[in-house]
């Protein structure tokens, strides 16, 4: 008769820890990718996805986010990593992007959305305020992005570890 391993409590923290991530930030990699496209193929729909990124916010990124840092301070507590480099700086970053999302994204996307709305209605393109805006959102997306990679780095690789 083989025994199987045990799961430890701890073992599993770190497998929701990881699993929020991915379902919190996965998302967002996504972005860059279908905003321009709906802007081209589908302006009329830019209303609806910039609500669309408002809900995802609200109902994935922040509750997966803050559910990440939950079980991160966790496993930083029980093994007394706190001082650890890849474990402070990953941490700080994550709470940078909980304040990007309610502080930054979530006002802003609101905003597109109503000037997306207000410039289908007046039959033209998009203003250059809705293009202006837009860009800063996604420029400042794209350094979120970036967070997002360097804090995988240094929870995997541990450098001054």
């Amino acid at each position: 008769m083989t025994t199987l391993p045990a799961i430890y409590f701890y073992d599993a923290v770190v497998a929701l820890h990881v699993m929020c991530v991915v379902a919190a930030f996965g998302v967002t990699f996504v972005y860059p990718a279908i905003i321009p496209w709906f802007v081209k193929a589908h302006p009329e729909a830019m209303p609806a996805v910039h609500e669309m990124q408002v809900r995802v916010g609200r109902l994935i990124i922040t509750p997966f986010a803050t559910l990440a840092l939950l079980t991160g301070i966790y496993l930083a507590a029980d093994r007394d990593l706190f001082k650890e480099t890849w474990v402070s700086v990953p941490m700080l970053i994550l709470i940078v992007l909980l304040g990007l999302g309610g502080a930054f994204f979530t006002p802003r996307e609101k905003e597109l959305g109503a000037l997306a709305r207000r410039d289908l209605d007046a039959g033209g393109g998009f203003s250059d305020e809705y293009a202006a805006k837009a860009k800063t959102v996604g420029a400042v997306g794209a350094l979120s992005s970036a967070l997002i990679l360097i804090a995988i780095f240094f929870m995997v690789a541990k450098p001054f570890a």
